[in-house]
């Protein structure tokens, strides 16, 4: 590609991921996965409180009426994200450096409770929700987290530190990245009830209803035959996040009980509890672990009244 092209797709994809900014802006309110092994996606409860790894309440949906979906905001709590690495270019490994500032002093935070094994989640996802990784970043003594990342595709990303302030609440803040190069949106796969990942099959039933918690199911298959010894990761059979189409608003759920508690079977069945906070389009990430490796299946749902997943 020549000088004047990779200026101009780079252009683009500054356009894309500030067109993003304006739309989360606004407060809209309507409306590819990580290679095996590789990222974790998706962690939470129908309350972290009653998992026993603290009370992550921000961007969480389960049982309970859920709170205003997470990641819309670079700011909360008294916190905000410092994406010390605002650019990055399409298909070139590059460490991905923030830190979690105190408002007001601007000093890193370094206290931290564990959630999940982890004291951050880091979450990266395009605007068209075709890329998708959860990573888990190192943090430096100074309070300044890194990890290497590649993003396949240019355009608009969003950037989601998923954390819990020692003696505090928990936070999701979201931060715009832009990736350069030539950029070409994907629109957001039809709906499927059937996902195909690493030779497994995945089926997911229930529904998501605005507004009103539901149990959404997803089956794990593998040659057609039940997949029964998932082995547990960060402290659970299964992870899923669901992000919204359009603005990106963040929920993060985790399954209906936990390995170890005497009643949840590892599969083939992982139960989750989810609210919706609105009507329109969504996608879910789901991560699981099976003869020591993660792989993750990715569906769209609608979420509507009456809503039904097809």
């Amino acid at each position: 590609m020549n000088t004047g092209l990779r200026i101009a797709a780079f252009a683009a994809a500054l356009a894309a991921t500030f067109g993003t900014a304006y739309g989360v802006g606004s407060g809209v309110g309507e409306i590819s996965p990580e290679p095996s092994g590789g990222a974790h996606q998706g962690h939470s409860a129908p309350s972290h409180g009653e998992s026993g790894d603290g009370g992550h309440e921000q961007g969480h949906v389960g049982g309970q009426e859920s709170a205003p979906p997470g990641g819309l905001q670079i700011s909360e709590g008294g916190y905000s994200l410092d994406l010390r690495t605002p650019r990055l270019e399409a298909g070139k490994s590059a460490d991905l450096r923030f830190s979690v500032v105190r408002d007001g002093t601007g000093r890193p935070l370094t206290a931290y409770t564990r959630e999940h094994d982890k004291e951050l989640h880091l979450i990266v996802a395009s605007q068209d929700l075709a890329t998708f990784r959860h990573l888990h970043p190192t943090r430096a003594a100074d309070g300044t987290w890194s990890t290497p990342v590649k993003l396949p595709e240019a355009g608009g990303y969003r950037v989601f530190a998923d954390f819990r302030p020692k003696g505090g609440e928990g936070l999701t803040l979201g931060a715009d990245l832009a990736v350069s190069g030539a950029y070409e949106p994907v629109a957001l796969p039809a709906r499927n009830p059937k996902a195909t990942v690493d030779g497994y099959e995945v089926e997911l039933g229930g529904a998501l209803t605005p507004g009103r918690s539901g149990e959404l199911t997803l089956t794990v298959t593998r040659d057609g035959k039940p997949v029964r010894d998932l082995q547990p990761y960060l402290g659970a059979y299964g992870h899923l996040v669901a992000l919204r189409s359009g603005d990106l608003a963040y929920l993060h759920v985790h399954p209906n009980g936990e390995p170890g508690d005497g009643e949840t079977k590892p599969g083939p069945e992982i139960s989750f509890t989810a609210t919706a906070p609105s009507a329109g389009a969504y996608r879910l990430f789901l991560d699981f672990k099976h003869q020591g490796r993660v792989h993750t299946a990715a569906f769209t749902v609608h979420a509507a009244a009456p809503t039904s997943i097809e």
